[in-house]
């Protein structure tokens, strides 16, 4: 069996390479909406006196809002004394499960796109080079359901610590009565949600792909060798 490089663009022209190159992309896409992410919301205090203040919350990827401050030092807010106090909030594990499992499927379907264009004499003349693209394929799916709603669920609760609640029940001196906390600029939070709808569509294409993938195993193929034909009959067993 031939084993050596042979370039051929013609698996592009099919579903199994197209579709291949579609979650190449919207893998790029899903890490890249949020693996850069950084964000800035002002917060304005409006104290009892009628003077007002002016606070500062910048959060970035991967969102470790426990170790962003909102007030460094002790120092005094609206005739308050306050000491250093950091947002609440931890969402790095499901965004670095996001991002980690858009970059493995980056990864793979950059190989098996090399597979699909330099090997594809190997891949179909064999049993494992289906196989195993089906079996992973189908692992995927069930990776990007479980970490886009992981994201989604961290994404909100980045959200919630970051909106004009969130930093009211953060920050004690917002909770007197004659002093009033409200956010007043909010970072733009689109490319975030961006990220888990590529999430999802990811899931939705490497399903696709999964039975494209499967096409190509011999479990497909013994299924229809083995139903007769149109015109075939069944020859009786001699008694």
């Amino acid at each position: 069996m031939m084993t050596g490089f042979r370039l051929n663009l013609s698996p592009l022209k099919e579903p199994l390479g197209f579709v291949k190159l579609v979650e190449w992309l919207t893998a790029i896409f899903a890490f890249g909406c949020c693996g850069g992410y950084s964000g800035k919301n002002i917060i304005s205090l409006f104290c009892g006196d009628g003077t007002n203040e002016t606070l500062i919350a910048n959060f970035h990827y991967p969102f470790r809002l426990s170790e962003v401050p909102l007030i460094e030092g002790n120092t005094t807010v609206c005739n308050h004394s306050v000491t250093t106090t950091h947002m609440v909030g931890d969402s790095v594990s499901s965004v670095e499960f996001f991002v980690g499992i858009a970059i493995v499927c980056f990864l793979y379907s950059m190989v098996a796109l090399l597979v699909y264009l330099g090997y594809m004499h190997v891949y179909k003349d064999s049993d494992f080079g289906p196989i195993f693209d089906f079996l992973i394929t189908v692992i995927l799916v069930f990776l990007w359901l479980v970490c886009s709603s992981a994201w989604a669920k961290g994404l909100q609760n980045v959200k919630d610590a970051t909106d004009t609640g969130g930093i009211s029940a953060t920050l004690d001196v917002c909770k007197g009565s004659n002093i009033t906390c409200e956010v007043t600029e909010f970072a733009s939070l689109r490319t975030l949600n961006i990220s888990v709808v590529f999430g999802y569509l990811n899931m939705f294409v490497w399903a696709g792909n999964a039975w494209f993938v499967y096409k190509e195993t011999r479990w497909h193929s013994q299924k229809f060798s083995s139903q007769p034909g149109p015109g075939r009959q069944q020859v009786p067993a001699p008694i």
